[in-house]
């Protein structure tokens, strides 16, 4: 796959589709790599009419680990965070660096403007680019994301739970186990959510492809540690379309509701049966809500 450097690091990145057709960049969520987006639906926005962009973030998949700075505790930047401290100064990175990485893949594969899709942290990415780099996003959708203002609901003990369960060994084996766990806990419900022997054999994969604990635990102080930023949403001015699942234990739906009430001209779409994830079963669902918007 091809790289592009921007911003000090190096980022991998692959598309599909036209290059001459409008560019639609997919912003991947936390500790996940690019190959999570589900071939269906890259491949449905191509033949809809579209260049995809997708790519790995900084500290994950084949993209530039910063493996120079020491995750920093989860607890201490939350303690910074509430005492009201500049808890940025405390980890190697925030979310504002890595919507400067996002726009500056842009200029370095030669992409004026794009539509941009994020999930979860990457739809917290987007929202970000929108205000820190507004001349980069033509149209924006946020999904199963947040607005960040803290005083929103919580994921649910279990989606907690799910998410922080760590595997007793880091083997093939035990990841593609614990991922299992992890889906089953944050993401659709049964029928809706890919089966545990493709959950498993992904998780499997990916794992050959890249593993790096460390790089999950320095994203996630750069979502802690980022200055919250739902009191400045009032100045997005990209077409705005949030897409959240009614069935979300992790980034509850009042989270994608608030981003909708914030950004002026919104669009909000819930959809019944969508947890936290991208299970194949949801990907016409999906399409069939974010074509029309990128075309309209």
């Amino acid at each position: 796959m091809p790289r592009a450097r921007t911003n000090g690091i190096e980022i991998e990145y692959d598309t599909v589709g036209n290059p001459d057709d409008p560019a639609v960049l997919l912003v991947m969520g936390f500790a996940l790599q690019m190959t999570r987006w589900p071939e269906a639906l890259r491949h449905g926005l191509a033949h809809a009419g579209f260049r995809v962009i997708w790519f790995d973030n900084r500290d994950a998949g084949l993209s530039t680990e910063i493996a120079n700075f020491t995750p920093p505790s989860p607890i201490e930047v939350m303690q910074a965070v509430m005492s009201g401290k500049d808890a940025a100064k405390m980890v190697p990175y925030t979310l504002d660096d890595m919507a400067a990485d996002t726009a500056g893949l842009l200029d370095a594969i030669g992409v004026a403007s794009a539509d941009i899709i994020g999930m979860s942290m990457g739809g917290m990415i987007a929202q970000l680019m929108a205000l820190d780099h507004p001349g980069k996003v033509r149209k924006l959708i946020p999904m199963m994301t947040t607005s960040g203002n803290p005083a929103l609901p919580p994921p649910t003990p279990e989606a907690v739970a799910a998410l922080t369960a760590l595997p007793p060994v880091r083997t093939a084996d035990a990841i593609g186990d614990i991922a299992v766990v992890a889906q089953h806990g944050i993401g659709s419900p049964p029928g809706v959510r890919n089966a545990a022997e493709v959950i498993r054999a992904r998780a499997i994969e990916d794992f050959h492809r890249s593993d790096r604990p460390f790089g999950i635990l320095r994203q996630n102080g750069a979502v802690l540690a980022q200055k919250r930023w739902h009191e400045r949403l009032g100045n997005v001015t990209a077409p705005t379309l949030v897409l959240h699942g009614a069935a979300d234990p992790l980034i509850r739906p009042a989270c994608g509701e608030d981003i909708a009430r914030r950004i002026p001209g919104a669009q909000l779409s819930v959809l019944e049966n969508w947890g936290h994830d991208l299970p194949d079963g949801m990907v016409g669902a999906l399409l069939s809500e974010i074509v029309p918007f990128l075309r309209s």
